[in-house]
């Protein structure tokens, strides 16, 4: 016999802090999910898990999707919607992408006091909030082209958490506040109106970053990891990639960076928020402290980062290896070299990184699902019936659409497949074939940038510590790329109709 006040402690137990609608809402998917599978069948019930995998990224603030996600990847997995084979080879395909989360996340930690110190100096020095977010989306683009925008990002974002312990240690009661208080009572009500428009300016700030990686990433070859899927199957070089893109990434490029300026000055989409005068005191105040209290030792640690940071980018740039590997590297030089030796300290560095490993691989079971029952296959196939211009315009907008619900490589990876089979077979003209491949990748690349799961870099913000003390969550994500959105697709969708499709 089960007493009630069992029954509230098990629910109390489950997923702990949630809200208890968001508990309840849990598990009535869960038993509407296997009555489904049994009335409806397995494909519109994989259509149905989907959108509630969705439906758990979209309540990130409320629960980390780990763990509602992964109860429905484990249901999937029941449901034999997929099997486990299919997960590994899923996971296989995005190692590089995990072995990125894992160790380069890490390597950026080991850099932060050197990026911090020189990160601070320059954006305190800009006073102007539409020069900063400028700055910071051109400077994010253009190494998103030729490093790696997950990377970039996770510098964008170690640098906005240092910001934000910095001024939040200063005006909290209680000093360095790790877990996201929604009433923010351990701050003074005296800096509550500051925090908040602080807060709206990070995320501004990291929003035209998120940006940034996207139209920067399309660029190039190195640029996204589908790019170097649809690079290889068209058997492009890094320039020839970069020829053959150009009419629509270019545009494109700029259509962004013109975004914004306008969305900062009119203030739109909850954009153009200025950093407070006392916050910005407060910034150079304790950066002044810093700089103060710097000792011998803390110089030489901060010049071997620099030293290490720069061979990073080289590595890098050059591609050596895996980007996970070069992380790998930069955690061994520079914990060798500054004396870190600790477990413990090291094991710091991986904190922020592997629950967004771990959730990566979650993804990667509802992609898995995707795949074994065929659930974008019938709208590629239509899409390949169409003809002429008309085709490689649908490519564009289909691979944009699938891939804002899914993963982009996965998209990628399916539409060069059934492309490269038909102009193999002679059915498809090396013109055609180029033009499909430049709407793959700008279709994968640009529409996506619309969902935070569209965007490994966007996902690894929303799933990110800031994202929760700033308050960014899916929602708000959606809303601030909304104009990005609409202008850098409709300027991708005319580059394309205009000077690739003809």
């Amino acid at each position: 016999m089960v007493v009630p006040g069992q029954q509230s402690l098990t629910m109390q137990m489950f997923l702990g802090n949630t809200p208890t609608w968001y508990k309840k809402a849990v598990l009535i998917c869960l038993v509407l999910n296997f009555i489904a599978y049994f009335t409806l069948g397995p494909l519109l019930t994989s259509w149905l898990m989907l959108a509630e995998f969705i439906g758990t990224l979209a309540m990130a603030l409320k629960c980390f999707p780990l763990q509602t996600g992964g109860l429905l990847a484990l249901q999937i997995l029941i449901l034999q919607l997929t099997d486990t084979h299919h997960l590994y080879e899923e996971v296989e395909l995005g190692l590089p992408v995990i072995l990125l989360v894992i160790f380069m996340v890490a390597g950026v930690h080991f850099l932060r006091d050197m990026l911090f110190a020189l990160i601070n100096h320059v954006l305190l020095g800009i006073k102007s909030p539409v020069v900063m977010n400028l700055v910071a989306i051109i400077f994010v683009a253009v190494l998103s082209a030729f490093l790696d925008a997950l990377t970039i990002l996770a510098v964008l974002v170690a640098i906005a958490t240092g910001f934000y312990d910095v001024y939040e240690k200063v005006v909290s009661r209680v000093g360095y506040h790790d877990d996201p208080d929604p009433d923010d009572g351990h701050i003074d009500e005296l800096h509550r109106e500051d925090l908040d428009k602080f807060r709206a300016f990070l995320r501004g700030l990291l929003m035209h970053g998120a940006v940034g990686t996207a139209i920067g990433g399309v660029c190039t070859i190195v640029g996204e990891p589908e790019n170097i899927v649809i690079g290889n199957a068209a058997g492009w070089t890094f320039m020839e990639f970069i020829m053959q893109v150009s009419p629509a990434t270019i545009p494109t490029l700029f259509a962004g960076i013109l975004t914004c300026v306008v969305i900062e000055k009119m203030g739109w989409f909850s954009y153009g928020a200025v950093m407070p005068p006392a916050v910005r005191q407060i910034l150079t105040d304790e950066d002044k402290k810093l700089k103060d209290k710097l000792t011998p030792h803390d110089k030489v640690v901060m010049v071997i980062q620099g030293i290490v940071a720069v061979l990073m980018v080289a590595a890098l740039a050059l591609h050596l290896a895996e980007i996970g590997l070069i992380g790998l590297g930069v955690i061994v030089l520079t914990s060798a070299m500054t004396g870190v030796t600790d477990e413990h300290k090291l094991a710091e560095a991986f904190t922020p990184g592997l629950p967004f490993a771990s959730l990566l691989i979650v993804f990667y079971v509802v992609v898995a699902m995707i795949n074994t029952q065929h659930m974008f296959t019938p709208v590629m196939e239509w899409v390949l019936t169409l003809e002429g211009p008309q085709q490689v315009f649908m490519v564009f907008l289909s691979s944009g659409f699938l891939s804002a619900i899914s993963d982009n490589v996965f998209v990628a990876t399916i539409y060069m497949d059934l492309i490269k089979e038909l102009y193999d077979a002679g059915e498809m003209a090396k013109e055609a074939f180029e033009a499909q491949s430049v709407a793959v990748v700008m279709g994968t690349g640009i529409p996506s940038m619309s969902t935070p799961n569209g965007q490994a870099a966007f996902l690894f913000l929303l799933m990110s510590a800031i994202a929760p003390r700033i308050r960014l969550g899916y929602g708000r994500m959606v809303w601030m790329a909304l104009p990005y959105f609409i202008v850098c697709t409709t300027v991708a969708a005319l580059s394309i109709d205009l000077y690739i499709a003809h």
